[in-house]
């Protein structure tokens, strides 16, 4: 549940926000002259900030009658050629906005990439110490049943009490110390 909570989170600040905040940027930057480019543009600046809000506000607004349908006639009203509301949305309200906090959400936006590639290499560590200690445990419970399928050319009659017995005993907690024990006991063989 709270994977796919943090999951959310990020698709919608690394897939809505993020592209649609540099999209604003580029487009009062630039100043782009072709008007259809503008328009999308501003479009799908839109389409990301009311994704953002969606997220939250269909918590206390999705159990409005035609709530659905509302959506979908504001996503038709901000593309439809002859209304175009695109560009009254995007001027009098995003726009002075985003103006206005700018700077604000870009140092906002560098901090949670920031915080974000650490926790994924803090996670990515973790993974990799896991998954090794994993592999070696693998490894020594391997060593362990072929050992146990070897007959030692001095006694081929050794029962498996006294065969199990002479295998190393393999402490799970210290992988390492297990690995160095394994090796010590295969050198005496």
């Amino acid at each position: 549940m709270l994977g796919n909570f943090i999951t959310s989170v990020l698709i919608l600040v690394l897939g809505y926000a993020y592209p649609a905040f540099e999209c604003f940027k580029t487009i009062e930057k630039n100043k782009v002259e072709i008007h259809e480019l503008r328009f999308w543009c501003q479009y799908w600046i839109i389409v990301g900030a009311l994704r953002i809000f969606e997220s939250f506000g269909d918590l206390f607004l999705s159990w409005l009658p035609m709530y659905g349908e509302a959506k979908l006639a504001l996503f038709i009203y901000l593309w439809y050629p002859k209304i175009k509301g695109t560009s009254h949305i995007y001027d009098t309200i995003l726009k002075p906005f985003v103006a206005k906090y700018e700077t604000d959400i870009d140092r906002s936006l560098m901090e949670f990439r920031a915080k974000a590639w650490d926790l994924a290499i803090y996670y990515w560590q973790n993974c990799t110490e896991i998954g090794q200690a994993k592999f070696l445990q693998m490894l020594e419970y391997i060593a362990s049943q072929s050992k146990r399928g070897t007959i030692h050319p001095k006694s081929e009659k050794q029962d498996e009490t006294t065969h199990r017995s002479s295998s190393p005993t393999i402490d799970h907690k210290d992988f390492y110390g297990a690995r160095a024990k394994l090796r010590r006991s295969n050198k005496g063989d």
